[in-house]
């Protein structure tokens, strides 16, 4: 999938024009970026804050709801929201309240808190699975649930897709090249081959997954329900549902990672779906937007990790982080539960990214590009490719990375935040009608520039 070699060129000139131009208006971000440089390379406190291609980082002073306002006093409608993190909005109000009514009174104790059977109850009525734990990111919940499936099946295989993302797990990291799954090199400091025991699976491809699983040493699947990371390939119809029985066919355990796709619905894909999954991870807005994420499981696999921690030395099952589960998650997350990730609040989300997407399909096509729009509830994604995707090899021959910096440039340059290295948008209960507007029609502003309809400058 190329992209038209004009368009290209008149990227780059934008990106130079868009980068000088930030340069510009941002004087006080850039002496912040001088001064934190002088103790974080970059100067910012972990480097993929760098990757907004902006000539140095944009330093916020506040965030709330919808919106992000700098250190130079600039305010954007933020549709990146922390990449999913404040997928409803910044602080929300019961949130907040829940945080500083905890704080008060405790930040982690390695006890449980008196909130621990309220969140059990909200997390197993919500999604389905009975039994849960709580970690500190989703990368710690994915490998939580790859230790156990290893632990429980006794095999030492895990099949993820190409394409995927589940955080920093080491296992995810591979990807299919000339049909043989090899390490990505993007794992710096790996001294094991993780290739080894990960198997990548072309995703919507149920016949190459069955082939991998009939080796009979696969311990589990570890999935996203759509492919999120790089430019957004959603499910055929059954694919989701047809890996799962195949799965358990071959004594096959499956995660469904929905870190992403909860913007489906309160439920997420899972529960939209009436998906069975073995386990269920979920991060990032769980708790709001503070640090924290749950994995769940079915009451069979709750039963045999009984069985498997009867066999060890107490202390050293290597599962689990210190402050997993600390009171202040528990706080947040019964707060977001109950209060903000509302069937309301969803109706009002995906109605707008509805409509977002409906507006970003309009520009795409007055400007005759050959491009698409992808949406799974709250979440949107433009993609370089004249039709929808079918598996990771179709997301990495779509993604132009000179293109995206154009487009997010210029939209910052216009006080509208998307998410870094790809397309994605999100809408959280914040977002208003005329927050959509401002995107769609500054959107459609860098198409013209883009297809050479307006002056670069």
């Amino acid at each position: 999938m190329s992209m038209p070699p004009e368009i290209r060129q008149r990227a780059e000139a934008l990106v130079a024009s868009e980068r000088a131009r930030f340069a510009e208006i941002h004087p006080r971000s850039r002496q912040m970026a001088a001064e934190a440089g002088e103790h974080f390379p970059g100067g910012v406190p972990l480097h993929w804050m760098l990757d907004w291609e902006t000539p140095f980082p944009l330093f916020v002073r506040a965030a709330s709801g919808s919106s992000v306002t700098d250190i130079d006093g600039h305010s954007y409608s933020d549709f990146c929201l922390g990449d999913t993190g404040a997928m409803f909005g910044h602080s929300p109000a019961p949130v907040a309240r829940a945080i500083a009514e905890q704080a008060a009174n405790g930040l982690t104790a390695m006890l449980p808190s008196e909130l621990t059977a309220k969140v059990g109850d909200l997390l197993a009525a919500r999604f389905g699975l009975p039994f849960w734990q709580v970690t500190a990111t989703a990368s710690d919940a994915n490998r939580a649930v790859v230790r156990w499936a290893r632990a429980l099946t006794n095999r030492k295989k895990v099949l993820v897709f190409d394409g995927c993302y589940h955080g920093q797990v080491e296992d995810a990291f591979v990807k299919l090249d000339g049909g043989k799954t090899k390490m990505k090199p993007s794992l710096l400091g790996q001294v094991v081959d993780i290739a080894e025991n990960s198997i990548a699976a072309p995703f919507n491809d149920l016949e190459a997954v069955e082939a991998i699983l009939a080796e009979g040493d696969v311990a589990l699947i570890l999935t996203e329900p759509a492919l999120t990371n790089t430019a957004m390939v959603l499910p055929e119809d059954g694919f989701i549902e047809s890996l799962i029985a195949s799965a358990h066919r071959h004594g096959t355990l499956v995660c469904i990672d929905e870190t992403h796709t909860i913007s489906t619905g309160p439920g997420g894909f899972t529960r939209a779906h009436g998906l069975d999954p073995d386990f269920f991870v979920l991060g990032k807005p769980v708790a709001g937007g503070l640090p924290a994420a749950v994995f769940g499981f079915t009451a069979k696999v709750e039963r045999e990790m009984r069985r498997v921690l009867d066999t060890k030395t107490p202390g050293y099952s290597g599962i689990g982080t210190t402050l997993s589960g600390n009171m202040l998650a528990l706080a947040a997350m019964r707060a977001c539960l109950e209060e903000v990730m509302t069937p309301e609040n969803y109706a009002h989300m995906t109605a707008l990214a509805e409509r977002l997407a409906s507006g970003l399909r309009s520009e795409v096509e007055r400007h005759r590009l050959p491009w698409t729009v992808t949406q799974i509830g709250a979440r949107a994604e433009l993609v370089f490719s004249p039709r929808p995707l079918e598996n990771g090899a179709d997301a990495a021959a779509a993604i132009d990375h000179t293109v995206e910096r154009a487009i997010h440039l210029f939209l910052l340059n216009r006080n509208v935040l998307v998410t870094p290295f790809h397309n994605m948008t999100l809408v959280a209960p914040t977002t208003t009608q005329a927050d959509v507007e401002k995107l769609v029609t500054r959107f459609g502003e860098a198409l013209s520039a883009l297809c050479g309809e307006s002056e670069i400058r």
